[in-house]
């Protein structure tokens, strides 16, 4: 049996001695062992994110994304009376940025910061570490999982946080629905094989394939009941779709250094993901008591929420700055981000470009879509 390449990384050899010892093994747990094996997982090992990792969130890319999100979640804070004791969530935060962003903009709003107690859903070592310095003198404390999390009225922010969850894929196939499962040809390399049938109660053609995230519901469920229980505010950002195409679609994917990658080339080795089904998320949060309200796409969300004076606000004080010959130069770069900083050369370009990645139709606005929850009883959130 072959060992695989030097690049494969060292959760390929324990992933094929599970796979000759049970069989193939479905497709979440190869997703789950991927990116959270406690030694040699994708998140636990590593940075994932900026120009030296794999990818770029919305936070890293502008400070007017968490700034709006902060404001939002102030803003929900308000409506539902200003209680204090109110946890302020974010689950799978990155390096910080949004969290950071977020509390400086609503820090503003009196008695917000005093109100309320940050926490951070975060498993992975490493990326603590970076959170820790970009969140110094805010009190921040840590959670491994959701249901960790105090008690007290929840404000929770989730960026890209359900499309890393693990996925079931279903395919039809002769008629019957049966388990995407990864296992190995005869070379000892990785493949997609399909294993058990399984019951599911849509008739549709072969070749259809059904994509569904028990972890992420399960998740949805938990902030649902939560906010039915104590009251307060999810707002769930992601790639995704609002409702279902006919026959589905397999949006299992691997990104690395920026592009796409063979998902089962180098287990451990690559950031892996699948599309968020927000109506399932919203129905599980339904079910578990809490209100889930339509699913807008990211682009009208900001724009609703203020982007586009607030980058105007910006792009007018980059370009009133004065330099040191009379002219102009670019500003300091904001607190966190270092994707940020690359762009001051140009700081009223980097503006723009910033504003059009986060909201255009062809760059994130309608992929992106945002996701907001309530306890049952509370107004409609700003934006959605």
């Amino acid at each position: 049996m072959s060992r695989g390449g030097a690049g494969e990384g060292p959760l390929a050899p324990i992933l094929r001695r599970r796979i000759a010892q049970g069989g193939p093994m479905p497709l979440a747990e190869y997703m789950g062992l991927c990116l959270a094996h406690p030694e040699h997982g994708y998140y636990t090992t590593r940075d994932p994110l900026g120009a030296a990792g794999d990818f770029t969130t919305a936070p890293e890319i502008s400070q007017m994304f968490g700034e709006l999100l902060g404001l939002w979640i102030a803003q929900a804070w308000a409506d539902m009376g200003a209680p204090r004791g109110a946890v302020l969530a974010e689950l799978g935060p990155g390096r910080g940025t949004l969290m950071a962003d977020a509390l400086r903009a609503a820090g503003r709003v009196p008695g917000f910061a005093e109100a309320v107690s940050p926490w951070l859903v975060e498993i992975s070592p490493t990326l603590r570490a970076r959170q820790a310095r970009a969140l110094e003198g805010w009190g921040v404390q840590w959670a491994e999982r959701v249901e960790a999390l105090p008690d007290g009225p929840l404000l929770l922010l989730a960026n890209e946080f359900f499309d890393a969850l693990p996925i079931r894929q279903l395919v039809r196939a002769a008629g019957r629905w049966r388990e995407r499962a990864v296992t190995m040809d005869d070379a000892g390399r990785f493949a997609f094989g399909l294993g058990a049938v399984v019951p599911w109660e849509a008739e549709e053609p072969d070749g259809s394939v059904v994509e569904t995230c028990p972890a992420g519901e399960a998740v949805a469920a938990w902030i649902g009941g939560r906010l039915a229980a104590q009251g307060g505010a999810a707002l769930l950002v992601d790639y995704g779709y609002a409702v279902r195409a006919p026959g589905g679609a397999d949006t299992f994917q691997a990104m690395r250094a920026h592009g796409y990658a063979d998902p089962l080339a180098a287990p451990g080795q690559a950031d892996l993901t699948a599309h968020v089904d927000f109506a399932a998320l919203a129905r599980a949060a339904q079910a578990a008591g809490a209100r889930a309200w339509p699913a807008v796409g990211q682009g009208l969300l900001l724009e609703r929420l203020g982007i586009t004076a607030r980058a105007q606000a910006l792009a007018r004080a980059a370009a009133a700055r004065p330099g040191p010959a009379g002219g102009s130069r670019p500003p300091p770069p904001p607190p966190t981000g270092p994707e940020r900083a690359a762009a001051a050369q140009d700081p009223v370009e980097a503006i723009v470009s910033a504003h059009r990645r986060l909201t255009h139709p062809e760059e994130m606005g309608t992929l992106f879509k945002a996701l907001a929850l309530t306890g049952p009883g509370q107004p409609r959130p700003p934006g959605v």
